[in-house]
């Protein structure tokens, strides 16, 4: 983590090894790819989080909830972790669980990707793979009721309710952000997914300085192909999420998203993930409606994760 950080973990038991590199990821100012589409006096600068161990931003909260519910006494090595997640969460838990000694039974949609379930199965965790037709409320409720049914024999973090998600981001992230632009940042843009990074991040700018206008993104209809994003009229709204953060909230379309994914890699050399071109997109759309700014988003993991979707590089 960056000096500016506040410790995420215990004085007696603190993240070594491997975890201790979580956070304190690069931030990158975009060039080419927005050359022409934003005014010369407004930056966009881009927090790169597949520079973590796991390879995404949920790297932060996944370590966060574990040490949190290590601090309350529910969690001790040799004991099981329950969740659900779509891919990325579930990841991050793997390699925490892996490295602070625990089990992981994570409920994970079928079509998840197959880079997703080798990544999971390579760190030894036990998939159970949930319906298509629900993406990630089936495997939502698939977690509860497992849990409902054998309370002793999972630890449930629910990342959807658990504050320690967002606290991980305002802790972190939102620190990092500033100290990374000098405390010139004056807007921050994210996706919607289970809202912690949005929402932790914004808590802390805005405390920050009141007048960081935060907006955040999430599809622009339920039938989308922006993986790990959440169309939240549709969709099971996660306890943290707090609409009262956003000054503003921005529904992405797909294709336009993709094709910035695309563009990331041919023209600034960043092979990024699905989420981060719809991140891309609302930077652009906010940006240009501005004479002078520094706009800050963050793109959640890395292309490298969706290299068997051949339909996202053939554009």
């Amino acid at each position: 983590m960056s000096a500016a950080a506040v410790p995420l973990t215990r004085a007696d038991r603190p993240a070594t090894g491997i975890l201790a590199q979580v956070g304190d990821t690069p931030l990158v100012r975009l060039e080419r790819v927005v050359e022409g589409l934003v005014p010369d006096g407004v930056e966009i600068h881009a927090k790169l989080e597949w520079f973590n161990p796991g390879g995404s931003v949920k790297d932060r909260a996944a370590l966060s909830m574990v040490l949190a519910a290590e601090r309350e006494g529910r969690l001790r090595p040799g004991m099981t972790i329950l969740d659900a997640s779509s891919g990325n969460t579930g990841i991050a838990y793997a390699m925490v669980a892996a490295a602070r000694g625990y089990r992981l039974a994570l409920c994970l949609p079928a079509n998840a990707n197959a880079e997703r379930k080798r990544t999971l199965r390579a760190y030894g965790a036990e998939i159970i793979e949930t319906s298509p037709l629900e993406g990630s409320d089936g495997a939502i409720l698939e977690a509860r009721r497992r849990v409902a049914a054998a309370p002793d024999r999972y630890v449930y973090l629910d990342q959807y309710s658990n504050d320690a998600n967002w606290q991980a981001h305002f802790r972190s992230t939102g620190p990092e952000i500033w100290a990374q632009t000098g405390g010139r940042v004056t807007h921050w843009v994210a996706t919607l997914g289970t809202t912690g990074s949005f929402t932790g991040t914004a808590r802390f700018l805005k405390a920050q300085n009141p007048a960081i206008q935060a907006i955040s993104l999430q599809p622009d209809g339920p039938f989308h192909g922006l993986e790990g994003v959440k169309h939240l009229e549709s969709a099971m709204v996660p306890a943290i999420h707090d609409p009262a953060l956003a000054d503003a909230n921005l529904g992405v379309p797909t294709d336009e998203a993709l094709a910035l994914v695309r563009r990331l890699a041919r023209e600034e050399g960043l092979l990024a993930g699905i989420s981060s071109g719809a991140a891309l997109w609302g930077a652009i759309a906010v940006a240009r409606t501005l004479r002078r700014g520094v706009v800050v988003t963050l793109f959640p993991d890395g292309g490298s994760r969706y290299l068997s979707d051949a339909h996202l590089w053939e554009g």
